[in-house]
Protein backbone atom coordinates (compact mmCIF):
# COMPACT_ATOMS: atom_id res chain seq x y z
CA UNK A 1 0.00 0.00 0.00
CA UNK A 2 2.78 2.24 0.66
CA UNK A 3 4.25 2.02 -2.44
CA UNK A 4 0.79 2.86 -4.31
CA UNK A 5 0.61 6.10 -2.09
CA UNK A 6 4.45 7.00 -2.71
CA UNK A 7 3.23 5.92 -6.62
CA UNK A 8 0.36 7.93 -6.85
CA UNK A 9 2.20 10.76 -4.74
CA UNK A 10 4.72 11.11 -7.27
CA UNK A 11 2.29 10.83 -10.11
CA UNK A 12 0.05 14.04 -8.80
CA UNK A 13 3.83 16.47 -7.88
CA UNK A 14 4.87 15.27 -11.40
CA UNK A 15 1.62 16.48 -13.08
CA UNK A 16 1.80 19.57 -10.80
CA UNK A 17 4.96 19.99 -12.29
CA UNK A 18 4.00 19.40 -15.94
CA UNK A 19 1.55 21.60 -15.66
CA UNK A 20 3.03 24.52 -13.87
CA UNK A 21 5.51 24.40 -16.94
CA UNK A 22 2.94 24.50 -19.35
CA UNK A 23 1.13 27.49 -17.94
CA UNK A 24 4.94 29.42 -17.93
CA UNK A 25 5.35 28.49 -21.38
CA UNK A 26 2.22 29.44 -22.57
CA UNK A 27 2.17 32.48 -20.91
CA UNK A 28 5.52 33.51 -21.80
CA UNK A 29 5.06 32.46 -25.55
CA UNK A 30 1.37 34.28 -25.47
CA UNK A 31 2.70 37.48 -23.63
CA UNK A 32 5.91 37.36 -27.00
CA UNK A 33 2.90 37.25 -29.64
CA UNK A 34 1.27 39.77 -28.10
CA UNK A 35 4.36 41.98 -27.93
CA UNK A 36 5.16 41.46 -31.75
CA UNK A 37 2.03 41.73 -33.28
CA UNK A 38 0.48 44.45 -30.47
CA UNK A 39 -2.60 42.20 -29.84
CA UNK A 40 -3.64 45.25 -27.59
CA UNK A 41 -4.39 47.60 -30.19
CA UNK A 42 -7.86 47.46 -31.57
CA UNK A 43 -7.55 46.79 -35.60
CA UNK A 44 -11.18 48.18 -36.33
CA UNK A 45 -10.52 52.16 -36.22
CA UNK A 46 -7.11 51.33 -38.82
CA UNK A 47 -9.45 48.98 -40.91
CA UNK A 48 -12.83 51.37 -41.05
CA UNK A 49 -10.03 54.31 -42.26
CA UNK A 50 -8.85 52.19 -45.13
CA UNK A 51 -12.47 51.29 -46.07
CA UNK A 52 -13.48 55.14 -46.20
CA UNK A 53 -10.59 55.66 -48.05
CA UNK A 54 -11.39 52.80 -50.53
CA UNK A 55 -15.47 54.10 -50.96
CA UNK A 56 -13.62 57.96 -51.74
CA UNK A 57 -11.34 56.40 -54.59
CA UNK A 58 -14.01 54.44 -55.81
CA UNK A 59 -16.78 57.14 -56.01
CA UNK A 60 -13.58 59.82 -57.44
CA UNK A 61 -12.94 56.91 -59.95
CA UNK A 62 -17.15 57.06 -60.56
CA UNK A 63 -16.92 60.38 -60.90
CA UNK A 64 -13.87 60.77 -63.42
CA UNK A 65 -15.35 58.24 -65.77
CA UNK A 66 -18.23 60.64 -65.99
CA UNK A 67 -16.24 62.88 -66.93
CA UNK A 68 -14.33 61.10 -69.20
CA UNK A 69 -17.69 59.99 -71.20
CA UNK A 70 -18.93 63.13 -71.38
CA UNK A 71 -15.42 64.42 -72.82
CA UNK A 72 -15.41 61.72 -75.41
CA UNK A 73 -19.23 62.25 -75.89
CA UNK A 74 -18.21 65.86 -77.02
CA UNK A 75 -15.49 64.77 -79.69
CA UNK A 76 -17.72 62.36 -81.07
CA UNK A 77 -20.32 65.02 -81.88
CA UNK A 78 -17.84 67.05 -82.97
CA UNK A 79 -16.28 64.96 -85.42
CA UNK A 80 -19.80 63.53 -86.39
CA UNK A 81 -20.87 67.40 -87.66
CA UNK A 82 -17.37 67.97 -88.68
CA UNK A 83 -16.89 68.16 -92.57
CA UNK A 84 -15.51 65.17 -94.23
CA UNK A 85 -12.23 66.69 -94.31
CA UNK A 86 -11.38 67.26 -90.55
CA UNK A 87 -13.41 64.23 -89.81
CA UNK A 88 -10.59 61.73 -90.09
CA UNK A 89 -8.16 63.68 -88.08
CA UNK A 90 -11.09 64.75 -85.25
CA UNK A 91 -11.26 60.27 -85.84
CA UNK A 92 -6.95 60.20 -84.67
CA UNK A 93 -7.78 62.56 -82.17
CA UNK A 94 -10.96 60.62 -80.49
CA UNK A 95 -9.65 57.71 -80.28
CA UNK A 96 -6.29 58.93 -79.17
CA UNK A 97 -7.86 60.36 -76.10
CA UNK A 98 -9.50 56.95 -75.62
CA UNK A 99 -6.72 55.15 -75.80
CA UNK A 100 -5.27 57.55 -73.59
CA UNK A 101 -7.92 57.57 -70.72
CA UNK A 102 -7.81 53.56 -70.98
CA UNK A 103 -3.66 53.83 -70.08
CA UNK A 104 -4.42 55.61 -66.84
CA UNK A 105 -7.59 53.51 -65.98
CA UNK A 106 -5.57 50.31 -66.51
CA UNK A 107 -2.82 51.93 -63.56
CA UNK A 108 -5.81 53.60 -61.39
CA UNK A 109 -7.60 50.03 -61.27
CA UNK A 110 -4.29 48.73 -60.45
CA UNK A 111 -3.90 50.77 -57.73
CA UNK A 112 -7.10 50.06 -56.35
CA UNK A 113 -6.78 46.56 -56.50
CA UNK A 114 -3.48 46.72 -54.20
CA UNK A 115 -5.42 48.95 -52.05
CA UNK A 116 -8.08 46.45 -51.79
CA UNK A 117 -5.68 43.43 -51.57
CA UNK A 118 -4.41 45.29 -47.96
CA UNK A 119 -7.68 45.63 -47.14
CA UNK A 120 -8.51 42.01 -47.38
CA UNK A 121 -5.29 41.35 -45.51
CA UNK A 122 -6.25 43.51 -42.68
CA UNK A 123 -9.50 41.99 -42.46
CA UNK A 124 -7.74 38.49 -41.80
CA UNK A 125 -5.51 39.75 -39.43
CA UNK A 126 -8.17 41.27 -37.48
CA UNK A 127 -10.41 38.23 -37.34
CA UNK A 128 -7.03 36.05 -35.98
CA UNK A 129 -7.60 35.35 -32.08
CA UNK A 130 -4.87 37.40 -31.00
CA UNK A 131 -6.11 40.47 -32.86
CA UNK A 132 -9.70 40.24 -31.09
CA UNK A 133 -10.62 42.15 -28.32
CA UNK A 134 -10.87 40.19 -24.67
CA UNK A 135 -14.26 38.89 -24.39
CA UNK A 136 -15.09 39.29 -27.98
CA UNK A 137 -15.45 35.48 -28.34
CA UNK A 138 -17.36 34.88 -24.97
CA UNK A 139 -21.45 35.32 -25.52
Amino acid sequence: MKTSASTTTHLIVGSCFALALAIIIFSTAQAETAAVTGSNATPEPKMMEHCQAMQAQKQKLLDDIKVQDTELTELLAKMNTAPDAKKVGLLAALVTRMIEQRIAMDARKAKMEDMLMQHVQMGKDAMMPDAMPKGADKK
